[in-house]
């Protein structure tokens, strides 16, 4: 008489998966690792949280960034300027002969081995860390590179975005500020005596 060896589920799941297609997919499905959905959408949505909390503070300091840098030009114009004028019986100076004062038109007699009052990188007008700079000369004094006053002025290539406030020095060595990014306001190659000053 032929026995029949009787192997139940318990004992040996492996071989039941083996003969019914359907409980050989669930078991695949349950040896699987991953990540489900949800599981994404919730790490999806904490990398969300964390980029809105994140972006503002990044372009608050960039915008901080830019107007100190602006301030910082400013005043190197303004002592470049005072250097100039302490050379050139009292008058300022055009951008270049800042760069180039040994220039036969801005100082006499100015050795051309001697350095020079203002790197080339802040003479050079236009548009530089977030701010659009701009010079204001006054009359021709002295000679043809030398001036009787100044206003160097600074405005926020997009305003709230590179810059909030606007900036400006003069030869009085003052340097004045506006909230709304315009340029303060000046009277020939002057600030204007009612701006608001920088502390």
């Amino acid at each position: 008489m032929a026995r029949f060896l009787h192997i139940s589920s318990v004992d040996r799941p492996d071989l039941l998966a083996r003969t019914n297609p359907i409980l050989e997919r669930i078991q695949m499905k349950k040896n699987q690792k991953g990540f489900t959905l949800i599981e994404l959408l919730i790490v999806v949505a904490i990398i969300g949280i964390i980029a809105a909390i994140a972006i503002p503070s990044l372009l608050r300091a960039r915008v901080s960034a830019n107007e100190a840098g602006t301030i910082g030009d400013i005043r190197a114009v303004s002592s470049a300027q005072a250097a100039f004028a302490s050379s050139a019986n009292g008058n300022y100076g055009f951008m270049t002969c800042l760069t180039s004062p040994s220039d036969a038109a801005c100082i006499a007699n100015y050795p051309a081995n001697a350095p020079t009052f203002l790197d080339a990188s802040l003479s050079n007008l236009g548009n530089k860390s977030g701010y659009t700079r701009s010079f204001l000369e006054g009359a021709v004094s002295g000679l043809a590179g030398q001036i009787s006053g100044y206003v160097y002025q600074a405005t926020p290539i997009t305003n709230n975005q590179t810059g909030v406030r606007g900036f400006a020095g003069d030869h009085s060595g003052r340097i004045c500020v506006t909230p709304d990014g315009s340029a303060p306001a000046y009277t020939g190659a002057a600030l204007a005596a009612a701006c608001t000053v920088i502390q």
